[in-house]
């Protein structure tokens, strides 16, 4: 059971890991999951971009690509975060980088838990578990420096 971080093109973020990984295993337990083997991959938009157009097809960029291999109540995944499109998306909804990127950190945790945003209401549903989970921690505390 482990939380890797990994990142390609790009440096990964200044987490402090431990404190990171110890909220992405609280908000699983308040879904009842476990974590196993989840790898967060950090890349830019080029990298996003290849992966959505060879593994589903997709031409566009986005935020976010999550690979779920979950068994039973044990999440497992690949996450891949672009962090362009992240900044982008932070300066597009006036919300601080820091807090947009957590905010896709854990959407992740969330789709492999179980809860989706393509559904009719689902987008809600999604929106509302995000900031129920932004609510547990101080966003500053999660980074070794200010982003």
């Amino acid at each position: 059971m482990a939380v890797n971080y990994y990142s390609e093109g790009v440096p990964v973020p200044p987490f402090r890991r431990r404190e990171l990984t110890a909220w992405i295993k609280q908000v699983a337990a308040s879904h009842g999951k476990k974590c196993g083997e989840i790898s967060y991959i950090f890349c830019d938009d080029g990298k996003i971009l290849e992966v959505n157009e060879e593994y589903l097809q997709h031409d566009y960029y986005t935020d976010i690509i999550t690979f779920d291999y979950t068994e039973g109540n044990t999440i497992s995944g690949d996450i891949f975060i672009s962090l362009d499109t992240v900044s982008s998306n932070a300066d597009k909804f006036a919300q601080p980088y820091s807090r947009e990127l957590l905010r896709v950190v854990i959407h992740g945790i969330l789709h492999l838990c179980g809860i989706n945003d393509k559904g009719e209401g689902e987008r809600e549903i999604m929106e509302q578990a995000e900031n129920n989970a932004l609510a547990l921690i101080d966003i500053p505390s999660l980074y070794k420096k200010e982003v």
